[in-house]
């Protein structure tokens, strides 16, 4: 059932959301027709999302921090804080993992992306297997002085979001 749930998944992303059963998969806050899986574009919000991918960990190095803006950059701002106070810490390493074990090769094989876009706001949906296990986060996006800025981060699998962990 798991295997057939993730061929759906993969399937309903190759066909870029297209169908009302994907608008129902995912939830439907932009219109079916702006979401697409066409090439990466610089600059877009699926360019951004692409590095966290690539580097484990990533969305917690504050150098990363001009990607993001409130509710997420006030979070990660904080988790900085209760890190450097030496209270522990707050957020996972690999929330973009949606918390797996990382497996870069398996990631790189399963990993697929959809991006739509609604006029200043913007969502990336990720789906990956780790595992044997589908995991599906999205990524969320507004347009800040011409650039795109990651707003929050929400794992569909493991129903949490970055905005709702409290930091302190």
């Amino acid at each position: 059932m798991a295997r057939a749930l993730a061929l759906a998944t993969v399937c309903l992303l190759a066909a870029g959301l297209s169908s009302t059963a994907g608008q129902g998969l995912f939830g439907a806050p932009f219109p079916a027709e702006n979401a697409r899986a066409a090439p990466v574009r610089a600059g877009s919000p699926t360019a951004l999302v692409k590095p966290f991918y690539e580097h484990v960990g990533l969305e917690l190095d504050p150098a990363q921090r001009s990607h993001f803006v409130d509710p997420a950059k006030s979070v990660l701002d904080k988790s900085d804080a209760l890190r450097k106070s030496g209270q522990g810490e707050c957020l996972d390493l690999n929330m973009a993992l949606d918390n797996a074990a990382y497996d870069g090769a398996e990631i790189d094989n399963s990993l697929k992306t959809v991006e739509a876009v609604k006029g200043d706001e913007a969502k990336v949906v990720v789906a990956f297997i780790v595992a044997g296990n589908p995991h599906r986060l999205e990524w969320k996006f507004k347009k800040v002085d011409g650039d795109w800025k990651i707003s929050d981060l929400l794992s569909v699998t493991g129903e949490w979001a970055l905005s709702q962990y409290q930091c302190e």
